[in-house]
């Protein structure tokens, strides 16, 4: 079956759409520690920065965004150089339709090409929706931070999940 939703680079012009569809995650759920949501012009600055040397994805139908999913710096050290942090934001309405595995998995293949080997993301626990994306995709969990995350009067966990994108390199391989 066809998807109407085009997968495509974000452009400045979507920088609204992304910042409506952030502003429920951002004040009725734990899902990001953000405390107030970013305006269309923090958004527009987000995705510029993150397409400097990483990526921003939308899902696209009819002028609107029903996800966008995005990789930044996991550490700003120098070492961590082929190491990515990834996140996705979906729509309500599309949540559980596949949408969502299709729109990471094109973001993981872009930070393939373009050299990362590993990827990591964080997630506040408990969240089997997201861990259930990450481990279709071949994340696999790598610990728990716990209670380092206070929001809406309570402290959360955060999981993390790792995926290496050249598996069976050796491990002291620049690869």
């Amino acid at each position: 079956m066809d998807s109407p939703y085009v997968i495509r680079d974000a452009g400045p012009g979507d920088a609204p759409a992304c910042a409506a569809l952030y502003a429920p995650y951002v004040l009725e759920t734990a899902t990001t520690f953000e405390a107030e949501p970013p305006e269309p012009d923090e958004m527009r600055r987000r995705i510029a920065a993150a397409q400097e040397q990483h990526a921003w994805l939308v899902a696209a139908h009819d002028g609107g965004v029903a996800g966008y999913a995005y990789a930044g710096t996991w550490r700003s050290r120098a070492a961590y150089s082929r190491t990515a942090e990834t996140s996705i934001y979906l729509d309500e309405s599309v949540r559980g339709t596949g949408l969502g595995k299709r729109l990471y998995a094109a973001l993981v293949q872009r930070l393939g090409e373009q050299g990362y080997r590993t990827l990591v993301a964080g997630m506040t626990l408990p969240n089997p929706a997201s861990e259930a994306l990450h481990g279709s995709l071949g994340f696999t969990p790598v610990g728990v931070f716990r209670r380092v995350g206070f929001k809406h009067g309570a402290w959360h966990h955060v999981g993390w999940m790792q995926l290496d994108l050249l598996p069976g390199s050796p491990p002291d391989s620049e690869g």
